[in-house]
């Protein structure tokens, strides 16, 4: 591959990016916080996460495909209950425009980005071992709830230094999905977050050699139907690419997440519940020409 090819296929993919569509399939892990679930969704940055991209609106949908478990000897706090032998699985959509900014601010690129999330979730789960109101009920319950989920917003600023490229960001969520108490399924938090954090990548237009990596901190708000808080989360992706050819990547994508403090408040019935995770796939992605715009299709696992 020559620089010449490599670089005038990658200025329009990662600058006039029109959508992002990508399967991710969590294998059998509770990932953090209550319920085992993290406001982050562990392995959303990867491959070029900190290359510049043009000015100007672009658009990205994510379908995600989770599965969750967990055996009937680990506790989970959910929605104030203790409840044993948890199971999870869904399907998500998130999706929204990014706006990029043509003047530079500090010397580096900014962009504002916004997330809707609509899909179903499904829930169950062997046992509930304590209630609210210290009540004890056995048997398997099942809830599945579709709607609409959270908003997440996004800025963003990158810069390039040649082969190398550098960002840093702030996201959090703003709590307006389907959210309710009493329900085993929920496609909202119940609660506000804030993440920030920074990120690398290196890409050679010569080779075609690239590889990202993005780490963050989310601080959770409580969730005052509960009045629970989970604990500051830590998360580290990562993505390694080798372009194919001028439409085609592969590659792997791995993650990090490792909840640094524990969960606290009256419904944190479990005391300081705290997780950790890793994780690695493969991943691959089709450089696919839309008229006079280019967009993107990207398989992780």
């Amino acid at each position: 591959m020559t620089k010449t090819k490599i670089g005038a296929q990658m200025r329009p993919i990662t600058t006039a990016l029109l959508a992002a569509v990508a399967v991710t399939s969590m294998p059998s892990v509770g990932r953090a916080d209550e319920g085992g679930i993290s406001f982050w969704l562990p392995g959303l940055f990867g491959s070029l996460a900190a290359v510049p991209a043009q000015p100007g609106w672009s658009f990205a949908t994510l379908y995600v495909h989770p599965s969750v478990s967990a055996n009937g000897k680990k506790d989970f706090p959910l929605n104030g209950r203790i409840v044993a032998g948890l199971k999870g699985s869904g399907n998500l959509a998130a999706f929204g425009p990014t706006y990029t900014f043509e003047t530079p601010i500090l010397g580096g690129q900014a962009a504002l980005s916004v997330l809707g999330i609509a899909g179903q979730n499904i829930t169950s789960i062997a046992a509930t071992l304590t209630g609210p109101r210290g009540n004890t009920l056995s048997g398997t319950l099942t809830d599945s709830r579709s709607g609409f989920g959270d908003v997440f917003p996004q800025a963003s600023l990158k810069w390039n230094l040649g082969v190398n490229n550098l960002m840093t960001y702030l996201t959090g969520a703003i709590p307006v999905g389907a959210y309710d108490a009493s329900r085993l399924a929920n496609l909202g938090l119940g609660h506000g977050a804030v993440d920030g954090g920074g990120g690398y990548t290196y890409f050679d237009p010569q080779t075609g050699h690239e590889f990202s990596a993005v780490t963050g901190l989310t601080y959770n708000f409580t969730n005052h139907a509960l009045d629970y808080q989970n604990g500051l989360d830590f998360h580290l992706d990562w993505g390694a690419s080798q372009f194919l050819s001028q439409e085609v990547f592969a590659g792997l994508v791995g993650n990090f997440f490792n909840q640094v403090t524990g969960d606290s408040g009256s419904g944190a019935n479990l005391g300081g519940f705290q997780s950790r995770v890793a994780g690695i796939g493969p991943q691959l992605g089709y450089l696919a020409p839309i008229g006079d715009m280019q967009g993107f299709i990207g398989l992780k696992a």
